[in-house]
C-alpha cells in the first residue's frame, strides 16, 4: 500500500494558512477543525512550513500569551519533510519515527501541495493491510 491509496480513500483536501496569520487564528483553525497540524503556505501555493500543536504549545511556552498575536512564520516549523505519492507505509513509518512529526504533506513532482498523511492515517492502513494478510493465511491454512 502507499500514499496515493490512503489519499484516494480519505481524501487530498489540505488546511493551510498563510505565513503573516496569527498564531491564535491558526490555533482556533486547529481547534475548530479538531486537527493536528496545518501547513503554511507561501506566494506561489508551495509549502513554507507547518504549524503543529506541539509547535503552538512551544510558541506560547516560549513567548506567553503575546506569541498568540505574533505571525505564524516566526513559531512554524520551516524546515518540512514531505513525501510522494508513490511512498510506502514502511518507508512513512521510517520517516515520521526517525523525525518524531505524525504529519507528513504529500507533493508532486513539482513540488505542489496535493494531500497529507497523519500517523493515524498510517496506523490505519497497516492494521487493514495485516488484518487481510491475516485473513488470507487463515483462508490458506483451512483449505490447505
Amino acid at each position: 500500500m502507499n500514499v496515493a491509496t490512503i489519499l484516494a480513500s480519505k481524501g487530498r483536501a489540505v488546511t493551510t494558512a498563510r505565513s503573516d496569520t496569527a498564531l491564535i487564528d491558526v490555533s482556533s483553525k486547529l481547534a475548530a477543525k479538531k486537527i493536528g497540524c496545518i501547513v503554511i503556505i507561501g506566494d506561489q501555493g508551495r509549502i513554507d512550513g507547518i504549524m503543529s500543536e506541539r509547535d503552538v504549545i512551544r510558541a506560547i511556552a516560549e513567548g506567553g500569551p503575546s506569541a498568540l498575536q505574533q505571525q505564524v512564520s516566526r513559531f512554524m516549523t520551516s524546515s518540512v519533510q514531505t513525501c510522494h505519492e508513490g511512498a510506502t507505509l514502511d518507508e512513512l513509518m521510517e520517516i515520521m519515527t526517525q523525525g518524531r512529526f505524525r504529519h507528513l504533506p504529500v507533493v508532486d513532482d513539482t513540488g505542489a501541495l496535493v494531500g497529507i498523511i497523519s500517523i493515524g492515517d498510517v496506523v490505519k492502513h497497516h492494521v487493514a493491510e495485516v488484518e487481510m494478510e491475516v485473513s488470507a493465511m487463515r483462508g490458506y491454512l483451512a483449505t490447505g
